[in-house]
């Protein structure tokens, strides 16, 4: 653990101890912060190599590079990466629909960047071509019919709003992921084109308020991280776990979450969770990763790390790293790191919190009040802003819904603080009431409310906080300076998120411009709209079945199934939109929705099969073994799920197959596990062969360690 863990050598000096045997925790430093950013290509890394190739850092803020100057930025590159014992390098991709199957859920080719001419003498292999686009197979990832094996080229090139960065002995240069017509075979192509839209179409309405959007317009995210990290050798003995990323059996332990004694609780030392923690952030941290925050979350075994917030594609690209840094590290100390989102039944799901927030370059938060109003000096600003936004959420909650919809969150929503699945914004009294205001015809300043606290103790002097809670119930609360998707998946690549989130907000962008462009008052033309959306404006609780009802019946997105949701992508009004802002056509939209519900699937088939075969091979002999249980129950549940996925693979279309893979997982399946979690409560624990919840979800108590001494 500490003694062993490269985390603890860059975090903490070695505290000089009276007592040998004395466990003590080491004091922290600044020695960790030293290296951080040392393995990302930017900065004044990027511009001390680039300076000796006659060119500075400034030099990678100018996309054109790539055709200006590819050359001196390779060679630069080259000499970084070899001086940083890097001899390989690939261009790093996301494919399509990866999330909780691919580790890591990205596509790379690992090339030498050296070669051995005929003396056997070592070359450099590595050029500007080289370096900004690549040529790989695009038709064996999942395309929706895209590419056809006869027609296999996949083509990529440089993402230059993401830096390079080594890892190990390998270069990684964020890429684009198309077919031979442009066709997006990834997750980031849509996502960049989001960000054009949204660039365009905020800096037009922005400049007709008032604001100097000359230095464009970008979208920023904050990403948390949720996680379970369980102990290797029980994780072995559950091949639903190893295979799907969940359980899907298992009988709750008599202890869950009832007393949220895990909640925020000290890291201990006692087990192998804080060392793994720190030695990620360590990873992290020199591949400039900002991950800030550390802490238990609510259930058993589950923990969240958070990051400083960032530009959406940089910030995304980090987080599909720090899941798979995650993942392997978790390994080296003897855990498991689970990051489906509902890996065990009855405790809180994993989340990852999408925190969207648009500034313009030079550093203007448009969703913070104060920020806007001192860039336009005009009062009417922000709400127009947030009207836009209104009618956006409203217009196009079936497209949200459809971007957060994953095999792993049909468990998720409206559970254990979840969300349910109905999309509504929460904005706070303070925020809905100056706007209802401006609604209704006043126009002022936005001053936010604060309350006074006094506990009445002379050591803690009175102090102030916001004059309203959080509302953790919400889909999609306004904080302050952002908003904070609350209903995305933990193991999912957020691209198809934020650019629902872009594509959603730029058309509204633009369509107010339009008017306002063609004579109409920006005042009339918000309020007119916030007239029409107000009924997506909630700031209640969400989990109150009543309040659903109410909600539902007033005229929100609901759409509960996650396989109805991916189905709305090619919703007419959907299409009519993506194709408007340029970040989908027809074509695509049909076929990601094809590769989401195939997707949707292989996950349940995956499960059906490990269902099979756990029954077969652990609980039935279990049971015959302990001579009680359910034995004809289990044996009639084998040919129940056979002639279930036999039906799935005779459907004829991808939409057909997934609504009845969706029957089979979330009835089927679960009477089948009530049958199985039965089984496993009467069958003595020396005959049950599979790990059980009370060995997986308690490190605290359920992990034997050795005591670590830091003395000489």
């Amino acid at each position: 653990m500490f003694a062993t863990s490269a985390a603890f050598k860059a975090l903490a000096r070695r505290e000089a101890s009276r007592n040998a045997n004395i466990n003590v925790r080491a004091m922290a430093n600044l020695a960790a912060y030293e290296d951080f950013g040392k393995n990302v290509f930017t900065g004044s890394v990027a511009d001390e190599y680039l300076k000796k190739h006659g060119a500075s850092v400034e030099l990678l803020k100018d996309p054109s590079w790539v055709k200006t100057a590819p050359d001196t930025v390779a060679n630069a590159v080259f000499d970084w990466a070899i001086d940083r014992g890097v001899n390989v390098y690939c261009h790093w991709f996301q494919p399509m629909a990866s999330s909780g199957v691919r580790h890591g859920l990205t596509g790379q080719v690992q090339n030498m960047m050296l070669k051995f001419d005929a003396n056997n003498e070592i070359q450099k292999d590595f050029k500007g071509k080289t370096l900004i686009k690549g040529e790989t197979d695009g038709s064996s990832y999942p395309n929706g019919g895209l590419r056809g094996t006869h027609q296999a080229g996949g083509y990529l090139a440089v993402d230059t709003s993401s830096p390079i960065f080594c890892r190990g002995d390998t270069l990684f240069i964020p890429s684009a992921f198309v077919s031979y017509y442009g066709a997006a075979l990834d997750e980031k192509t849509p996502l960049l084109r989001a960000n054009a839209a949204l660039d365009k179409e905020a800096s037009r309405l922005f400049a007709l308020l008032g604001m100097d959007t000359s230095s464009g317009v970008q979208a920023n995210i904050g990403l948390e991280q949720e996680i379970f990290l369980i102990p290797r050798e029980e994780y072995y003995r559950r091949p639903d776990l190893q295979l799907t990323g969940r359980t899907i059996m298992g009988k709750n332990a008599p202890r869950g979450q009832e007393m949220c004694d895990h909640y925020m609780a000290p890291l201990s030392s006692a087990t192998a969770a804080l060392a793994c923690m720190q030695e990620i952030q360590d990873e992290c941290w020199r591949i400039g990763i900002p991950l800030k925050t550390r802490h238990r979350e609510v259930a058993p075994n589950q923990f969240e790390f958070a990051p400083l917030y960032g530009s959406n594609t940089t910030q995304i690209d980090q987080n599909v790293m720090v899941m798979q840094i995650i993942e392997e590290v978790a390994a080296k100390h003897g855990l498991a790191a689970l990051l489906q989102e509902k890996p065990f039944n009855d405790v809180n799901g994993s989340g990852k919190h999408n925190n969207w927030s648009i500034a313009t370059r030079d550093g203007v938060n448009v969703l913070e009040p104060g920020d806007v109003l001192k860039a336009t000096g005009n009062d009417d600003a922000f709400p127009v802003i947030m009207a836009a936004i209104v009618a956006a959420v409203d217009e196009n909650g079936d497209l949200m819904r459809a971007a957060i919809a994953s095999p792993g969150n049909d468990f998720r929503l409206g559970a254990c603080e979840a969300p349910p699945a109905i999309v509504s914004t929460y904005l706070g009294d303070d925020m809905t009431n100056y706007l209802e205001a401006f609604m209704n015809g006043k126009s002022a300043k936005y001053e936010p409310g604060v309350k006074t606290l006094d506990l009445g103790t002379r050591e803690v002097l009175p102090f102030q906080v916001p004059a309203e809670d959080r509302n953790r119930t919400s889909p999609f609360p306004y904080g302050g300076a952002r908003f904070e998707f609350r209903a995305v998946g933990s193991a999912q690549n957020v691209s198809l998120v934020n650019t629902v989130l872009n594509t959603i907000a730029a058309e509204k962008f633009a369509a107010f411009a339009e008017r306002i462009e063609a004579g109409e008052s920006p005042g009339d033309v918000a309020r007119e709209a916030l007239k029409k959306h107000w009924k997506v404006i909630f700031n209640g609780d969400n989990y109150d079945e009543a309040n659903q009802q109410m909600l539902t019946d007033r005229g929100l997105w609901r759409i509960d199934s996650g396989v109805e949701a991916i189905a709305q992508l090619t919703d007419s009004k959907n299409i009519a939109l993506f194709e408007k802002m340029n970040v989908f056509n027809g074509e695509e939209l049909a076929a990601r929705q094809d590769v989401l519900h195939g997707h949707y699937i292989g996950t349940v088939e995956m499960e059906a099969l490990t269902m099979i075969d756990m029954i077969n091979q652990h609980v039935i002999p279990s049971v015959k073994a302990a001579g009680v249980g359910p034995l004809a129950e289990l044996e009639a549940a084998i040919p129940k799920l056979k002639e279930a996925l036999g039906a799935i693979h005779a459907a004829n279309s991808p939409l057909e197959k997934a609504r009845l893979a969706r029957v089979l997982r979330l009835e089927t399946m679960i009477d089948i596990r009530d049958v199985c979690d039965s089984a496993e409560e009467v069958v003595p624990a020396n005959l049950w062969t599979l790990a059980t919840y009370k060995e997986l979800l308690f490190l605290d108590s359920h992990t034997v360690t050795e005591p670590e001494y830091f003395g000489e």
